[in-house]
């Protein structure tokens, strides 16, 4: 197993954040709940990107910014409806997860 770092994403609802996510390319791996009906945590992943999802008060701040570096930004873009904005460093759009929580996405021009 490769070392990593995993940001948590505050989310009130993780189905509805999951089938968000699921439009960025993400599935689910899997979700965690003390007893039925407590809080959910769940990981997603996109290729070798990881993110937890958590519906816990206090695993993360709400309007969190994530960077994710993509080899396509513009499919990406596409889905969303949203225009590609030219950086010096990359190719970026930047969009706002059900919840708030902000991800920067581009693709490399470097």
């Amino acid at each position: 197993m490769s070392e990593q770092a995993i940001p948590i994403l505050r989310v009130t609802d993780a189905e509805a954040s999951v089938r968000w996510y699921r439009r960025l390319g993400f599935s689910q791996v899997w979700e965690h709940r003390f007893e039925p009906g407590l809080p959910a945590f769940v990981e997603i992943i996109r290729g070798p990107v990881s993110l937890f999802l958590s519906e816990h008060t206090g695993d993360a701040r709400p309007d969190t910014l994530v960077y994710l570096r993509v080899k396509d930004v513009d499919t990406i873009a596409a889905e969303f409806g949203t225009a590609v904005e030219e950086a010096p460093w990359a190719r970026e759009i930047e969009l706002q997860d059900p919840d708030g929580n902000r991800l920067r996405i581009g693709t490399t021009i470097l």
